[in-house]
Order: structure tokens, then sequence, then C-alpha cells
């Protein structure tokens, strides 16, 4: 059974299977739905819990053990396994497939993975998975869907606040669930139940944006201009280096410019990408970045950020934050030829 994030909560009211998978990239909602599986299972009696986690060289052998080694007295057993690379091998997979077939009311598995591709969403393993018990995927909200994910939040906590409030919190957390998260529960201990306004919640929310490095490489793929440049400008702000911004920047022209070159010479995109080590979500935005940017554009970027480089040394006259943001509108820039 597959379940969104949002029905796991009216699911554990009806009933507890004996096999849970959660999966996705937001760690906080991965989080809190394991939580909920847990609360319910120790309700049902499932007072002994063991955590298993898949690091290399892992036994297999331990997970099919726990399950068989009951309790002296008597007591149901949730096994916590950790899969962090989201890959069990051949080994796992055959013994989470023998799992499947022998489920025990006895024994509650929990089982958590990162974010999977739609090959591993296929695989034997998991749609045993799937079939035998309840998956749940559990993905960020879109960028344009974080207001409506923050306004539920604030319900939770007799709060309110009008759709500019929102979308505020929401450009200022930079899309972090945990940042928003965080946010929420300060605004609800610092203010009453009830409507709140647009100056207390940016006199509360206004220090919490999470400026860093790979928001602005992710802003740089995607063409966000107001994205990068409100990045770089809380980089300048809280003193971040410039030599490891200039290295940001220009890692993701480098890679961009060698997948290019090799587009135009005639070779397959996704084999590029496979050598270049882009997979996973960081695909979609270095394919669409690479729509717009020609072969000279990235040529001419790389000559920009060796000019950012000698102005980090010192040598040349400039603003080196300021070379940043024109390099950064030149990544941006849709149509270059």
């Amino acid at each position: 059974m597959l379940l969104k994030g949002e029905q796991l909560a009216a699911h554990l009211e009806r009933e507890l299977r004996p096999l849970y998978v959660l999966y996705g990239d937001e760690p906080l909602l991965v989080i809190e739905a394991a939580d909920a599986i847990r609360a319910k299972a120790r309700k049902q009696g499932y007072s002994e819990r063991e955590v298993l986690t898949v690091l290399p060289q892992f036994d297999w052998g331990a997970l099919l053990a726990a399950g068989g080694n009951l309790s002296l007295f008597g007591d149901k057993k949730l096994i916590d396994l950790r899969i962090p690379t989201g890959k069990p091998g051949k080994e796992g997979s055959a013994a989470l497939q023998q799992w499947c077939q022998n489920l025990s009311p006895d024994n509650l598995l929990l089982i958590t993975l990162p974010e999977l591709d739609w090959r591993e969403e296929k695989a034997a393993w998991f749609t045993a998975l799937v079939n035998a018990g309840v998956a749940i995927k559990l993905m960020a909200p879109p960028l344009a869907e974080l207001p409506g994910w923050i306004a539920g939040r604030l319900r939770r906590q007799q709060q309110s606040a009008d759709l500019d409030s929102l979308k505020f919190v929401a450009e200022r957390v930079e899309g972090n669930l945990l940042a928003a998260h965080q946010e929420i529960q300060k605004l609800g201990l610092l203010y009453p139940a009830g409507q709140l306004s647009a100056a207390q919640i940016r006199d509360a929310v206004l220090n919490v944006a999470r400026y860093d490095i790979d928001g602005l490489r992710e802003a740089l793929l995607a063409g966000d201009i107001a994205r990068l440049t409100r990045t770089l400008d809380g980089l300048m702000q809280e003193g971040e280096a410039p030599p490891l911004v200039l290295w940001a920047m220009s890692e993701e022209v480098r890679a961009l410019t060698v997948i290019r070159a090799g587009m135009d010479a005639g070779r397959p995109l996704d084999q590029l990408l496979k050598d270049a080590k882009v997979w996973g979500p960081r695909a979609t935005p270095v394919k669409k970045a690479l729509q717009r940017l020609s072969t000279a554009a990235l040529e001419a970027a790389l000559q920009h950020a060796g000019k950012i480089d000698r102005l980090v040394k010192g040598i040349g006259q400039g603003n080196v934050w300021e070379e940043f943001l024109r390099l950064g509108l030149r990544l941006c820039m849709t149509n270059q030829k």
C-alpha cells in the first residue's frame, strides 16, 4: 500500500500494520512520520525496540535474527531498520523479500530510506515491501505550496496569518522545512493563539534565512535571480569567505561546461550526467541550466570566474561581491548563444 504523508495520521487511527517503509527527501517529515508510528506501536504493546543501521559489510542475518528473538516476557518488538544509501544490495534484497513472506504480529518492521529514483521504486525488494506493508513517500512541498504548509502548521497551535506573512516566512526559510518548523514553534512560544500580525512575524522570523553555499548553487542552476541576489547578500552579511563562494560557483560552471561540450560533440546527455556524477534531484536543475546556456556563454563565465579569482588574491581592482553577482546574473540569463 502506498500512502501520502498527510494520510498517515488517519491511517494510524484505524490500524497498525506489521511493516512500514518511510522514504523521501525531507528529514523533518520522515522523522515526524517515524515518531508517529513508534508512538502508535507503543500503545499497541510493542514495548521492545531494536535499531539496525545498514552500513558497509552489514550482516543481513541480523535482521532475520532480530525478528526471531522472542522476548522472555512475551513483549512485541519494533525493529527500526535504517538504510542510509537506499540500496540494500543483493543480500539485503533477498532478506527483505524473505521478511515480507513471513510477517508476524509480534514484530513491527519500520524501514527508513532516503529519496529513491524511479528505478529503485520498481526494484523487486521495494515492490515486495509495498505489497506487504505500507510505504509512505515524504517529499518537501514545492516552494509555491510552502505558504499553505506553514499555514497548516500554524493551525496546529491555534495560530494563523495572512497570505503575505506566510509568503514572507516561506521566502526567508528558503524551502528548509526544519527551519520553517523551528520558526513556527518559536511563534507559538512568543505569541498567544489567534491571528498573528505581519509585524510579529517579521520580528520573530527576520533572521532565520539559511543563506548557504548549497542554496547559492541551487539558485544558479535554476536561474533564479531573486534567490541568487538574496543568497549572495546573506553570505556577504554573514562574512562568508569569498574563496568558498568562488569555489561553489566555479564548480557549477566547470561541470556545465564539460557536459555542454559533450552534448555539442553528440554524446548522450544521460551518460554525460553520469560521468559528471550528476544524479538524483540535482539532474533536473542541471538539465534546465544546460537548456539556457551555450558553450560560448559558459566559456565566458569561466573567464569571469578567473577574473574574480585574481580579485580574491588581491590582484586588480573591483568589488568581489559585485563580481559574484555579475557572474551569477550571467549564468541566470536565458537564451544565451
